[in-house]
């Protein structure tokens, strides 16, 4: 389906600029996650830090029948404008916010992208005049919701994410 101001658009979702403040992902059908969980898992995040864009409210667009999660507008720009050194700082605060959402109980899961979902490898992962920034907590996971073990093996996957990203964002 064809929607009006669409920014992007993933494997199940779509992605519109609201305002120049709101940016809003539908839900249209069936789709990786339920609106719901993402919404309560970004608030959790944004609890923490600024890591992840800001939940702003859940709402419903009766003209493209549609759930709206409705969130902060991020404005990326390219890192690769920027200096390896600046770019070094970014990652580093990056890295010690990543390390604050994972000890309080937030893993991402999506960092880095597999290889059979199209796009870049590391499309959830915006820099902005803020800072690097994460979107998309879809498949993200809370501590309390899947337990020790699971939760482990989530953070060991993405601190090996974290190394490719690096390594990425670093030296290309």
């Amino acid at each position: 389906m064809k929607y009006p101001r669409k920014l992007s658009a993933g494997a199940n979702n779509t992605v519109i600029a609201i305002s120049e403040a709101e940016v809003g992902k539908l839900y249209t059908g069936d789709t990786r996650s339920e609106i719901g969980s993402e919404a309560e898992k970004m608030k959790f995040a944004n609890r923490i830090n600024n890591l992840v864009v800001k939940f702003i409210r859940l709402d419903y667009d009766e003209k493209i029948q549609a759930e709206v999660l409705v969130m902060e507008r991020l404005m990326p720009i390219d890192f690769r404008a920027y200096e390896v050194e600046i770019r070094a700082l970014w990652f580093d605060v990056f890295e010690d916010e990543l390390k604050q959402l994972h000890r309080a109980g937030f893993v991402h899961r999506d960092l880095q992208r597999p290889e059979s979902i199209g796009g870049l490898p590391f499309d959830n992962i915006l820099l902005t005049q803020k800072g690097l920034r994460l979107i998309d907590v879809g498949i993200s996971a809370l501590k309390q919701q899947v337990g020790d073990k699971i939760f482990e093996k989530y953070v060991e996957i993405e601190n090996q994410e974290m190394k490719n990203f690096k390594d990425y964002f670093l030296n290309r």
